[in-house]
């Protein structure tokens, strides 16, 4: 019998890769993950309490997770994931509408159709320095906000860039708007040196994936809900609705030691080192793209993709988060006294990055789609597969997703417009990973 996925694991360990991608325990360097045991996956025998009705360690432990006095915090061992699942199915009997950004994660999507939700797009607003979506356009989103019941919003985006959403979340507040934050790359906020949480700014739920930036366990997050957040004790219903009723107290317990590092993290260490990592990137040539988040670095270089830079990169063991057409996009480690982390090493397999002198490319085209709409839950069952251009004012029958970062670029229901067949081309073209597109062919609806 093989063992392909531990004899892989086994040799990429084995070539002493360097991690500058989630998650955050960055292959076991940072943080206290070495007080885990596997002797600790244990289920609730007595003493040990249930993540589903805690009233005991797991409720005091829970408390422990402390970052704003208004809020308090419940362990999610299914990911992020299963808290934007666990507030959208809860507002599901409300009447009126959801409100989301187009650039929301594709679990958003997922719970929609769980509730049979029925959700405008918002107008968007997008980044001149990555070329991605940021948030809602301000100058519009007075006018889309009638008969909402619930907005959910990512923010920091996939690349570290954040909007106004402290002002945003004002003018909700006007109309009595609940909000759910994905703020999933943003467990880290507050540190010193870092943005400020929603949780600053009153979001009725706040979303974070620990495991992405803090050392935690993969799948383990935590969801802040705000002590007066409209359907509180229906949210916490459904808690133990979407997440395993066998839930991994080793997940559990990395949280715990996650916010332990969280809690006594001093953040000069990381500026320093962060600086020097900087200056040896652009000494190669290339440009550190600066957002709001210090710990994502957006690298590009004149007449290079992000494709091209991933694979520099992890030709000298290097592997980033993702790369698109633009930039790869690095997420730091957050170093600290006595971390493991390779650092000489990622420095001097950097300067043997080898960059060619290139012309810059022409200017971006812009071919996302900031338009506002409407998303309505629900399958398309007669369905065919057509080339791209065949499926030109026709409906689309599947989410497009390009993976990483999850986020939906067409939706399902969508009309494919020329602009979207040019995207997806360009996707092809560049070799990216895009679920909902298998051998240059989409689904659409069969009329």
């Amino acid at each position: 019998m093989t063992l392909p996925l531990t004899e892989k694991l086994n040799e990429l360990l084995a070539s002493k890769p360097i991690s500058l991608h989630v998650p955050g325990h960055k292959n076991m360097t940072i943080g206290y993950l070495e007080q885990l045991k596997f002797e600790m996956d244990m289920t609730e025998i007595t003493g040990l309490d249930d993540l589903h009705h805690p009233e005991e360690i797991i409720a005091e432990s829970m408390a422990t997770i402390e970052k704003h006095p208004d809020y308090d915090a419940f362990y999610l061992i299914n990911g992020t994931t299963s808290g934007i699942l666990s507030v959208i199915h809860a507002f599901s009997k409300m009447r009126g509408d959801y409100a989301i950004t187009r650039n929301v994660h594709k679990s958003v999507f997922h719970a929609l159709d769980i509730a049979n939700g029925r959700s405008r797009i918002l107008e968007m607003e997008m980044s001149d320095k990555t070329k991605q979506y940021i948030g809602p356009k301000k100058a519009t989103l007075e006018n889309q906000l009638d008969n909402v019941k619930l907005a959910v919003f990512t923010c920091p985006n996939y690349y570290g860039e954040c909007f106004d959403l402290k002002s945003t979340l004002n003018q909700l507040k006007t109309h009595n708007i609940p909000t759910l934050i994905d703020e999933a790359h943003g467990a880290h906020f507050g540190l010193s040196g870092f943005p400020d949480s929603a949780m600053n700014f009153g979001a009725d739920y706040v979303v974070q994936s620990y495991h992405k930036t803090l050392p935690s366990l993969t799948m383990s997050s935590v969801i802040f809900i705000h002590k007066t957040a409209a359907l509180r004790e229906k949210v916490i219903q459904y808690l133990t609705y979407f997440q395993s009723s066998s839930p991994s107290y080793l997940l559990m317990t990395s949280l715990e030691l996650a916010h332990q590092f969280y809690r006594t993290y001093e953040s000069e260490i990381f500026f320093e080192k962060r600086n020097q990592f900087i200056k040896i990137i652009e000494a190669k040539g290339m440009r550190v793209v600066q957002v709001d988040d210090p710990v994502k670095l957006n690298v590009q270089c004149n007449g290079y993709t992000g494709i091209e830079l991933q694979s520099l990169f992890e030709n000298q063991g290097i592997y980033v988060e993702l790369a698109d057409d633009q930039q790869v996009l690095l997420v730091l480690p957050l170093w600290h006294k006595n971390d493991t982390f390779p650092f000489s090493t990622l420095l001097e397999k950097t300067k043997q990055i080898n960059i060619e002198k290139r012309q810059a490319k022409l200017n971006h085209q812009q071919m996302y789609n900031l338009n506002k709409g409407i998303y309505q839950a629900g399958d398309i069952t007669h369905t065919k597969f057509v080339q791209f251009t065949e499926g030109l004012g026709k409906k689309s029958a599947k989410h497009i997703v390009p993976y990483p970062p999850g986020i939906p670029m067409i939706f399902r229901g969508e009309i494919i417009t020329k602009n979207m067949i040019k995207l997806m081309n360009y996707w092809c073209d560049l070799n990216i990973r895009v679920e909902g597109i298998k051998n240059h062919k989409i689904e659409i609806e069969d009329e």
